[in-house]
Order: structure tokens, then C-alpha cells, then sequence
């Protein structure tokens, strides 16, 4: 238990093996239930998890009515990893967890960080925290460079789709997660390849919930053992494409059918008329026309009306996303930016 509220952790694991067991291992004492999830592994990574999970459970003791503290689950076929965290998720709504942390079975997450996610949902600071490594520029040296153009890529389109305009590193993986948030969101849902982390903001902005950027340091996770389970030319146009369905999925949900906002619209015109400007150049270009500026002035209005529209969105999301940030003092203590206020408050010590 960690200030009261009891403490859950996913851990997924696909072909880990060598890896997973030291994560079980350095689990923190304040951890009440790790659902360790093997997905469909083809080496030895379940029977390494049930092993270790037998020794941790023997000498800790399990808390607060559970029956142990690591729970060994097993998919009979690989899901990805957003299926992994999801049967997590659904366990720890079971179990009644209060807060909700996500840490990969690699070993690349120091589990020794693990209270600064944990800090602004159990403050009541946000429901849903995540790490952001573009807050500590210094550190993205050690991001690989075709990893850190994909992540901006998609930050981009995460922003747009999501809603949580000053989010940014969807893809960052150490996370925090309120009982509130997992009842609030459609868990069932949740899109299960690696762009789970991508939808799940979508659905945290329809949820109204709000959410937290923890700045996170890149070089402890591109070490000399980082890799990569991602085909990346299959994994960039199937999230994009996700995001795309995303984005119309909140538009028409939140801002049509259960509250008109006119920047809905505003999107549908602009997307609608820059097609007709790009229609009209391409005619102009196939039919071998004189010059004719009436494509440039139709795809000029479309991208306005697109742009006024995004601006709209974000003011109407501004609250939504909030940013926490160490700073270079004696004491640790944590500054958290709203609408370009700063509040500041110590890190609490852990408990067990």
C-alpha cells in the first residue's frame, strides 16, 4: 500500500525470457499485486515467471486480504501487448485496485522511479499518468534516431486524435492508472496491438478524465540490452490508421451526438474542402489546363477551417493535460504546470 490506496502492476511479457524474472524480483515493497502476464510466449518465459513469482510470494507476505502478491496469467496465443495490459487491467478492476501502474517485462523501466507515476493520480492530480521523454531533452541522444522520428510523428497525430493537445511520447509505456479511469474507459475495448497506448488516451478524453506527462529520462531505456519487439513498416500506417478511426470516433461522440461544439463541423468542411482543392489540382495537372489559382485558394480555405478547428480543440481540452517535472533542488520535489501555473510539492518517501 502506498498513502493509503492500494497498489497494482502489469508486467507483460512476450519472449522474455532472461528478463522478466529480475522484474518480478525488484518489485517495490509497497506493491500489493503484480499480474505478471506471459502472451503466448515461445521460449521459457512462463515457467521463468512462475518460478520467481513462488519465490517472491514465499517471503513477502501477501497484503490487505489478497492472496498473494504476484499473479502468474498466461495467454494461450500472443494478443500484443495492449491484450496483455488489458487482461491486467480487467484483473485489477476485479481485485479493486485502487491505482494501477503498467512496467514491461524487459526490465528497461526502473522500478525504483515508480512513485513519480504513481504521485499525481494518488494526489488526485490526474487520473491517468505516463512518461514523457521529450521533457528532458539532454537525454534523447540515447533514443534511437528512427524511434525518436516515429514517436514525434505520432505524438503529432496522437494529439490531434486524442484530444490532449500538450501530451506528447504516446508511446511511453510506464504508466499509472486510476480505479476510476478503468471503470470510467471501455477496457474491453481497448485496441490491442502496440497502439494500445494511443487508444486508450482517446478513450481517457471521452471519459473526460485528465492526464499527466511525468518527465522520464530516455537513457534508462535505451541501454545495451534495449530491443525491440516492433516491425515498424507494418506498425506506422496501422496506427495512423487507427487514429484516423479514433479521431471521427470522439468527434462524433463527444463534441455531435452528446454535446454540439462547432469546431466538429468546422472539421468535417476543412477536410472536405482541402479535398476538393487537391481534386481540382489534380484535374488541372491531368488535363493539362492553363494555370488556374482556384485549387490553391479552395485547398487554402480547407486548411484554415482545419486549423481554426484544432485550435478550438485544444482550448476546449487545455484542462485536460497537465505536466509534472522534477526540479534541480536539495529536496525532490515535483513541479506540476497547469495553464502555465506551477505548483510544487514534495515527493513523498515510500511506504510500504
Amino acid at each position: 500500500m502506498y498513502h493509503e490506496h492500494t497498489i497494482g502492476v502489469v508486467i507483460p511479457a512476450y519472449n522474455e525470457e532472461g528478463y522478466v524474472g529480475s522484474v518480478i524480483d525488484t518489485l517495490p515493497s509497497f506493491v500489493d499485486r503484480a499480474y505478471v502476464i506471459d502472451d503466448g510466449s515461445t521460449d521459457d518465459t512462463w515457467l521463468e515467471i512462475t518460478d520467481h513469482a513462488a519465490e517472491y510470494n514465499a517471503t513477502h507476505s501477501a497484503t490487505n486480504g489478497y492472496d498473494a502478491r504476484v499473479v502468474p496469467i498466461q495467454h494461450k496465443v500472443n494478443r500484443g501487448v495492449g491484450g496483455a495490459i488489458k487482461t491486467g487491467y480487467l484483473q485489477a478492476l476485479e481485485d479493486g485496485i485502487d491505482v494501477t501502474a503498467v512496467m514491461g517485462g524487459d526490465g528497461q523501466m526502473d522500478p525504483d522511479v515508480l512513485t513519480k507515476f504513481i504521485d499525481p493520480v494518488v494526489d488526485g492530480k490526474a487520473h491517468y499518468a505516463k512518461g514523457n521523454r521529450f521533457m528532458k531533452f539532454q537525454t534523447l541522444d540515447a533514443m534511437p534516431q528512427f524511434r525518436l522520428f516515429g514517436n514525434t510523428l505520432l505524438s503529432l497525430l496522437t494529439k490531434i486524435s486524442s484530444g490532449y493537445w500538450n501530451i506528447s511520447d504516446p508511446q511511453n509505456g510506464y504508466t499509472a492508472i486510476s480505479q476510476e479511469a478503468l471503470q470510467r474507459v471501455d477496457i474491453d475495448g481497448m485496441y490491442e496491438y502496440y497502439g494500445y497506448c494511443n487508444d486508450l488516451l482517446v478513450r481517457l478524453n471521452l471519459a473526460d478524465c485528465r492526464v499527466a506527462d511525468v518527465v522520464h529520462s530516455a537513457d534508462t531505456v535505451y541501454d545495451d540490452d534495449w530491443k525491440s519487439h516492433i516491425n515498424y513498416s507494418a506498425y506506422v500506417p496501422k496506427v495512423s490508421y487507427m487514429l484516423l478511426h479514433r479521431f471521427l470516433w470522439r468527434l462524433n461522440q463527444k463534441y455531435i451526438l452528446k454535446d454540439f461544439r462547432p469546431f466538429a463541423a468546422a472539421y468535417y468542411l476543412g477536410a472536405g474542402v482541402t479535398g476538393l482543392g487537391v481534386a481540382k489540382l489534380v484535374s488541372t495537372i491531368a488535363t493539362r489546363r492553363e494555370q488556374s489559382d482556384n485549387w490553391f485558394f479552395t485547398m487554402l480555405s480547407g486548411i484554415v477551417l482545419l486549423l481554426s478547428a484544432m485550435v478550438l480543440d485544444r482550448i476546449e481540452n487545455e484542462e485536460k493535460g497537465v505536466q509534472v517535472r522534477e526540479t534541480p533542488t536539495s529536496l525532490s520535489t515535483t513541479d506540476v504546470f497547469k495553464n502555465g501555473r506551477t505548483e510544487s510539492k514534495a515527493i513523498p518517501a515510500d511506504d510500504d
